[in-house]
């Protein structure tokens, strides 16, 4: 008999890519991919990655966070951007830009979530690199995000380059009440 062939550690698997479509919504954008959104958001708040909001996320709540963007995506202070496979929508994520004066190099990046169906087969960062190219068309170079300390996204966030300023004890709240602590992690583009 041949000699058995260890198996490859998992991060030497390369998981199945797919076919990703990276669209920028307007505000009108919202409004036709709004049932999308809201069932996305609901199902990433459902499987345990809250996104600032507790379990169960009513579809009522999802709705009237996605209008509340309207504004900024019309005056161009905030960009969403959405990733869609075959036309459904499977992921997306927002860059928020600074408004003062003295941070028109900065912007934040907020609410970056990818279905999980199909999350590690590259979607988060083609949401991430299109991100970043919209701060660079909008000549932002310093961006910032927050996330939970020691969740997996931490871990994502630093393989793109980010690196950790600080830890905010206590930041959030789960379902039961628990707190957990979250990181501030930045991360300098060129150009």
């Amino acid at each position: 008999m041949p000699p058995r062939t260890p198996p490859l550690p998992r991060q030497a698997v390369e998981p199945a890519r797919i076919s990703i479509e990276i669209r920028q919504l307007s505000a009108s954008g919202v409004d036709a991919a709004l049932p999308a959104l809201v069932q996305l958001l609901i199902d990433t708040v459902a499987s345990g990655t809250p996104m600032g909001f507790l379990p169960p996320l009513s579809r009522d709540a999802g709705s009237d966070y996605f209008l509340s963007l309207r504004p900024d995506l019309a005056a161009d202070r905030r960009v969403l951007i959405a990733a869609f496979a075959a036309g459904r929508l499977i992921g997306a994520g927002q860059l928020v830009l600074s408004p003062w004066s003295n941070s028109p190099h900065r912007a934040e990046l907020q609410k970056v979530f990818v279905a999980s169906s199909v999350r590690g087969q590259g979607v988060g960062k083609a949401l991430m690199l299109a991100l970043h190219e919209a701060a660079r068309q909008r000549k932002r170079s310093l961006i910032v995000l927050n996330t939970r300390h020691g969740g997996s996204a931490q871990s994502f966030y630093r393989s793109l380059g980010y690196r950790e300023s600080g830890v905010l004890p206590g930041w959030t709240l789960g379902p039961a009440g628990e707190r957990y602590d979250h990181v501030t992690m930045y991360r300098q583009l060129t150009s």
